[in-house]
């Protein structure tokens, strides 16, 4: 299942701190996650938003809903789950 992908105002903004090179990566990997929820995801207990998906040394943070993949944050791990 192919999924659409939404990004949030706060991911937007997450976006503009982190140097291209690393875009990049976390972009190339948000495509594969697309399709059916393929890559390094891992469904987090008592934290919302529900999945986190692993790119080097950033966090994705997202829900899903119906055929769309909401992007709320992308964060370093080190500030991602406080």
């Amino acid at each position: 299942m192919k999924y659409k992908v939404e990004f949030k105002p706060k991911a937007i903004k997450d976006c503009k701190s982190i140097d291209k090179k690393t875009l990049q990566l976390i972009f190339s990997k948000v495509e594969v996650l697309s399709d059916d929820l393929q890559g390094d995801v891992k469904k987090l207990t008592n934290y919302s938003p529900e999945y986190r998906l692993r790119a080097g040394d950033y966090r994705v943070l997202f829900e899903t809903e119906k055929d769309k993949i909401i992007i709320y944050r992308i964060m370093h791990r080190k500030e991602a789950y406080r």
